[in-house]
């Protein structure tokens, strides 16, 4: 193996860091009584093309968007659903029917009032059709009647679990004004830059490459709120500018693991910064290997078995994430209570002499230079890790005789060449979970995702077995049956190996002492900011 990115640190003089970030602390309360006024900036790591949740999941579209409009419902601190646009709901027996009671008096911030024909619209025609995750959850939806304004009543023809729809709508219930997108190229429309929704905070601006600003609504329908004059998201690209900009105050905050592992842990030693898990515990996440099912050499399950076997993830966490992490049993994640297969272990444990025999068994011997083929590989740039990852698996599969070249695109480009245009044998990036299987984790799995849809099943793979078996769980009623057809699903896409899920990872947020009531909800920072202040 080559030398280690911790080795590289230490010859460059930075400090030496095993797994010390400090352990998950308790929500940064309020010290006092809220001060109204005051601007809190915040780092943006990333160029964002759109703005408008109802079309695009992603944490890196919610950190600014959840501020400016709202979902149905939301998490609280312990992860349990709560009230948000839809103050109740119920679910009739056969699962078919669910209705949601909508909030009185809430207006869009061009003065319209938002009503159950905003729902129905967002449903129907953004989550149902175009949303990357929400396509999947919407497949069985029917219909959305408005027997009057504030009665929303969505109508399946499968059974979905209450639970799992409202979980999911906590990140695929966004919804936008029908009056603004109907009639239009939804995915052309200018409010996906200058969005209008009814939250906290209006839009003001987006200054490409600079920043986006968003000021006080003074027509909020929580009274008294929200408490900041204006929130300011700074794109800084550059993780060391970011850091250097939290330290100088020029932004009191950075959120999902925008900065550097090294930072991070500097900063936790900081008096006047908080680095913390809490707050993000509703979004774990993955390091994932893709594969292109169109070569043929990956096509061959012998040849994705072997490149399984030849990766020391334990070694990769340990020497490269500061130890930030552990190997992943599947695409279900240890702290999923409710679903997490019993007697779960690493599938393919690092073993080079299988890894080699495999592929001497898939017909692929070493030719001239010890080289059996070439692979390329698109690292889908969400994070330092991604790249990182991406060297590591260039070194570990040269090391069976496998040649990677890696090709690298801004975080648009690798989606696009990934999930769209297909010029990609390998890919790494990451999958994010969202506390129930079928809300953003089956979807890279099922055949039927619109043509280019990130982070869903692109990869020329298809299984009826597997399609099946999402199916019958996300419609399954029974919470014990519906467990045991999630182990059943593990254990099949394991041994089918059409993704590789490598690392199972926490967020990390930094932000400063003076911001309050923060990380005082399981998804914080994708949450509105309602009750945030700023003092001294």
């Amino acid at each position: 193996m080559n030398v280690t990115r911790r080795e590289l640190l230490l010859s460059a003089g930075a400090l030496a860091v095993a797994s010390i970030f400090p352990p998950a602390l308790r929500a940064q309360a309020s010290t006092g009584t809220p001060v109204k006024g005051g601007t809190l900036t915040v780092h943006l790591g990333s160029e964002q093309r759109i703005l408008n949740p109802s079309l695009r999941a992603s944490t890196g579209v919610y950190i600014v968007t959840s501020k400016l409009i709202e979902s149905l419902v939301d998490l609280d601190a312990d992860g349990k659903i709560v009230p948000q646009l839809a103050t109740s709901w119920s679910s009739t027996p056969d699962g078919k029917t669910v209705t949601f009671k909508l909030r009185e008096g809430v207006k869009w911030h061009d003065g319209k009032p938002f009503t159950s024909a905003d729902v129905q619209y967002n449903a129907l025609e953004l989550w149902k059709k175009h949303l990357n995750f929400g396509t999947a959850l919407q497949l069985n939806l029917t219909a959305v009647d408005t027997p009057d304004p504030l009665t929303a009543v969505f109508k399946y023809s499968r059974p979905i679990p209450l639970d799992l729809l409202l979980r999911a709508l906590v990140d695929l219930g966004y919804v936008v004004p029908r009056h603004v997108y109907e009639g239009t190229n939804v995915l052309e429309n200018p409010a996906n830059t200058a969005p209008i929704g009814t939250g906290p905070y209006k839009f003001v601006e987006y200054q490409r490459g600079q920043h986006i600003i968003a000021e006080r609504n003074p027509n909020y329908w929580r009274a008294g709120q929200p408490y900041l004059d204006r929130v300011v998201w700074r794109i800084i690209t550059d993780k060391s500018a970011a850091t250097a900009a939290l330290e100088t105050g020029q932004v009191q905050l950075s959120s999902y693991s925008q900065l550097t592992l090294s930072d991070l842990d500097r900063l936790s030693k900081n008096k006047d910064f908080l680095v913390t898990s809490k707050g993000l515990e509703a979004n774990q996440f993955n390091n994932t290997l893709e594969f292109n099912f169109r070569r043929k050499e990956i096509a061959d399950i012998r040849v994705r078995r072997a490149i399984a076997h030849s990766l020391d993830t334990a070694f990769f966490i340990e020497n490269f994430l500061y130890g930030q992490g552990k190997p992943a049993t599947g695409p279900i994640p240890s702290t999923s209570a409710a679903f997490y297969p019993d007697g779960s272990k690493v599938a393919y444990p690092f073993d080079k002499k299988r890894a080699e025999a495999l592929l001497d068994e898939a017909g692929y011997k070493r030719g001239a230079g010890g080289v059996r083929f070439t692979l390329t590989l698109v690292p889908i740039q969400n994070g330092e890790d991604v790249p990182l990852l991406a060297t590591f698996i260039q070194q570990s599969l040269d090391e069976v005789g496998i040649k990677v070249e890696i090709v690298n695109y801004d975080i648009a480009g690798a989606l696009s060449a990934v999930y769209k245009e297909h010029k990609f044998d390998i890919a790494t990036g990451w999958h994010q979970y969202r506390g129930d299987p079928a809300v953003s984790t089956t979807v890279w799995f099922r055949s039927g995702s619109p043509a280019g849809a990130p982070w869903t099943n692109q990869y020329g793979w298809q299984s009826d077995k597997v399609d099946k078996l999402i199916d019958d769980a996300a419609s399954e009623i029974d919470p014990a049956k519906r467990r045991a057809l999630y182990g059943e699903f593990v254990r099949e896409v394991n041994d089918q190996l059409p993704i590789l899920f490598v690392t199972e990872r926490q967020f990390y947020s930094v932000v400063n002492r003076k911001v309050h009531n923060t990380h005082n909800t399981a998804r914080w920072p994708s949450s509105s900011w309602h009750d945030t202040w700023v003092g001294a």
